[in-house]
């Protein structure tokens, strides 16, 4: 049985014990998460609709795909149309599946879902209080460049976008 070790408002942390192949006893401290989204939002035009997101973990603001944590009962697809609109004032009107990965599965059980975003019409963002977006619609070659020169420093980012390029055979 975990033992829960802390509880906040997006995650706890339990210490877990499991049975290695061995048959010894092997301990871990889990990060327990609810899960996640990472939009891929494409305008009419083509451009890849990008954030700069001020993150006061790292102290520094990072070139991104909207993202968010899931609610209690949300769908993933729900979460990506709620933080789409959020983070970068676009509505969608198709979010198409596109992926799921763990971000971090040595600690944490956050499993992303990646949702393609189109259709998009602009309605004005509605950030939470505390956080600190830019919008920064870019051209797909733009995008691309930022990815392979090293320009994006966060993780789902570069998963979702190497994905789709790798996809688009690009």
């Amino acid at each position: 049985m975990p033992k829960r070790l802390l509880s906040t408002r997006l995650f706890a942390v339990e210490h877990r014990e499991y049975t290695g192949p061995d048959g010894r006893t092997v301990a871990r401290d889990v990060v327990v998460h609810p899960g996640a989204v990472v939009i891929l939002p494409i305008l009419p035009d083509g451009r890849i609709v990008l954030i700069r997101n001020f993150r006061y973990t790292v102290e520094q603001e990072l070139c991104e795909l909207p993202a968010g944590t899931r609610e209690p009962d949300e769908s993933p697809a729900e979460t990506a149309r709620r933080e789409l609109e959020e983070e970068t004032g676009y509505r969608a009107a198709s979010i198409a599946p596109f992926a799921t990965f763990y971000t971090s599965p040595g600690v944490m059980t956050e499993k992303m879902y990646a949702f393609l975003a189109s259709g998009l019409e602009e309605v004005g963002q509605n950030l939470v209080a505390d956080e600190r977006i830019l919008v920064e619609p870019v051209s797909v070659e733009e995008a691309r460049r930022r990815l392979t020169e090293g320009e994006i420093h966060d993780a789902k980012t570069i998963a979702v976008l190497g994905m789709y390029f790798a996809r688009q055979g690009a």
